[in-house]
């Protein structure tokens, strides 16, 4: 039993109560992690699928005829920090959903196409826009639809429940599945590809 009594409160930048807020000891990745940072290193634009990928691809529709949808708080963080780290963000999907919309906008996602049967051409026209080349860029996908641009990007990603074929097929499989942390996983590799994974939990720890 602790009779210590309750711990003072901390002060940024110190140790408090055996927890260490530093990430200088290195992280035990994956094959498959250190196989994909050459690649992530050279991301600028990381573009998502919804359902199956910030979603966990379940659906559901209200009373008034809308759709409804769940997203992680911890994919959103991810977003957030890797926009602010310099790596854009945008969305390509086949279904239209008021809740995406209100997502990316409070995610202030720089390019979001919904509705679009015809992935590879939102890509291309993404592409003509940023002026940025295929292998700057990153796809995550989970299913047969996105075959097409995954074969694109020049960092194929999907989630640990993506369809086999998609798995089989990627650079990087995440161990989390769709909507429970995939995209964090695939945002904290590219970050720490391009360096900054370390300087930017300093900045949100402190």
């Amino acid at each position: 039993m602790n009779n210590r009594g309750p711990c003072p409160p901390g002060k940024p930048g110190n140790q408090q109560a055996g927890v260490t807020r530093s990430r200088t000891q290195p992280v035990e990745r994956s094959a498959m992690w250190k196989s994909a940072l050459p690649r992530a290193k050279q991301v600028q634009l990381l573009l998502l699928d919804v359902d199956g990928v910030l979603t966990d691809g379940t659906i559901i529709y209200t009373h008034d005829g809308g759709e409804s949808k769940g997203f992680n708080t911890k994919d959103g963080l991810g977003l957030r920090i890797l926009q602010e780290a310099g790596v854009a963000v945008g969305l390509i999907t086949a279904r239209s959903s008021a809740s995406v919309s209100r997502r990316a906008a409070d995610l202030q996602l720089k390019y979001v196409f919904q509705g679009t049967n015809n992935k590879k051409q939102a890509y291309e026209e993404i592409l003509r826009k940023s002026g940025l080349r295929p292998e700057q860029t990153a796809y995550m996908g989970d299913d047969w639809l996105d075959l097409p641009l995954l074969n694109l990007v020049g960092l194929a990603a999907t989630p640990a429940d993506g369809a086999a074929e998609v798995r089989r097929q990627v650079h990087f499989v995440t161990s989390l599945p769709g909507g429970h942390g995939a995209v964090r996983e695939v945002c904290d590799l590219i970050l720490e590809a391009r360096g900054r994974l370390a300087s930017m939990f300093d900045i949100y720890s402190g």
